[in-house]
């Protein structure tokens, strides 16, 4: 959510395609072993002029006749083989259209409603949802494939945004320094402000980076903003505890983190339940256990979604690819291309995904109209009480 989503993905798999959080056709792994981050994305706080590179394509359509434009983030990416089986099928050419980081693609969608310069959006999370409702941007479409997606993930009943993939939010630990150290996973948030996890946690800045967003907003469906301990008191004592900002995943987790390959000075980090396998299948060298563990207290669902933007010049052909995104070879190609989950029970996890990756027992969730109404109220709290 998938999945956010970073610079790392990009380096890592030479994608030609998709966000800084989230890319496209015939990955490459690079040397580096920097892992990637799920295909969430760092957030945009407002539409702006869109810009050369935002218009750029990320990809060129590899098949003769009609074409499909797909505006998506940068980080969204999928096998080439995947994409030329739909359209050999359809006999349609494929367009990705790289748009930078996913509030920033949402952003362009918004400004060109009125002359869309896609038939498909592909990269809306939960914590976006309601804006992108809101801006009317999307054509109704109910896939029938629907029918085989939990409820869960089904967050719009006006059937204009469908759920594709989903991803958690978590904190991440360096096994083998909490083994030298001496030190117990932490159980709960509360922990970190404990004296033993002083200038140990590195998080991102939720006005920047998609993970950032979704930790505060677990920690305000953890503690609440009103009562004798809110989620302001929290962050107070995770200042006091000194937490360390970063205004990205990638800064975080790649540069910041022991657990990573940069092996930066801190033991935890907010990254993702998948970003232990990403550990393992990354690895220059072969591993028999992932480095990293998850503490699952804290976890955010991230949902992402596609839709049908309104005057699609290919509007059946765009339904079709919300139903192709719904399809076995697309659901069962996400979670090594994207490092998220997909929504169709049905769909077979490569083993290296599922024996490393953790499903938090619970979730701290906050319904998208809420997020929508308080995101901004609830960020510049934040900012005030932890970088001022």
């Amino acid at each position: 959510m998938r999945r956010q989503m970073t610079a790392a993905m990009l380096a890592l798999t030479l994608l030609a395609a998709c966000g800084q959080s989230a890319a496209a056709p015939t990955p490459t792994p690079a040397p580096a072993t920097t892992a990637p981050a799920p295909a969430a994305t760092e957030p945009a706080p407002a539409a702006t002029e869109p810009t050369a590179a935002a218009t750029a394509p990320a990809a060129e359509p590899s098949a003769p006749g009609q074409q499909l434009v797909v505006m998506s983030h940068d980080s969204f990416n999928v096998s080439a083989d995947v994409i030329k089986a739909f359209e050999q099928q359809n006999n349609v050419s494929v367009k990705i259209l790289q748009s930078g980081d996913a509030g920033s693609a949402l952003n362009q969608a918004i400004l060109n409603k009125n002359a869309p310069q896609a038939d498909v959006f592909f990269g809306v999370d939960n914590t976006f949802l309601s804006r992108a409702l809101d801006a009317d941007i999307f054509a109704p479409y109910q896939s029938p494939a629907l029918a085989d997606v939990p409820a869960k993930f089904q967050l719009d009943p006006s059937y204009r945004l469908t759920p594709i993939d989903y991803g958690y939010i978590s904190l991440n630990y360096d096994k083998a320094y909490l083994a030298q150290s001496n030190l117990a996973v932490p159980a709960s948030l509360r922990d970190l402000t404990k004296p033993e996890w002083k200038g140990k946690l590195v998080v991102e800045n939720p006005a920047t980076s998609s993970p950032g967003l979704a930790f505060l907003l677990a920690t305000v469906a953890e503690f609440g903003t009103s009562g004798d301990y809110t989620y302001l008191d929290f962050w107070k004592e995770l200042r006091a505890n000194d937490v360390l900002v970063s205004d990205g995943w990638d800064e975080a987790y790649n540069t910041q983190f022991s657990g990573a390959s940069g092996k930066g000075p801190r033991p935890l980090v907010v990254s993702y339940t998948s970003s232990p396998p990403a550990e393992v299948i990354y690895s220059e060298t072969p591993l028999t256990d992932a480095p990293t563990g998850v503490i699952t207290a804290g976890s955010f669902l991230q949902v992402e979604f596609a839709g049908v933007l309104k005057g699609s010049k290919q509007p059946e052909l765009a339904q079709k690819f919300i139903d192709f995104m719904l399809g076995a070879p697309f659901q069962q190609d996400m979670p090594l291309q994207m490092f998220v989950y997909p929504v169709l029970p049905s769909a077979t996890l490569p083993e290296a995904f599922t024996k490393y990756s953790v499903l938090p027992e619970s979730t701290k969730d906050i319904a998208p109209a809420d997020i929508s109404a308080h995101r901004d109220e609830w960020i510049d709290a934040w900012t005030q009480t932890v970088l001022r």
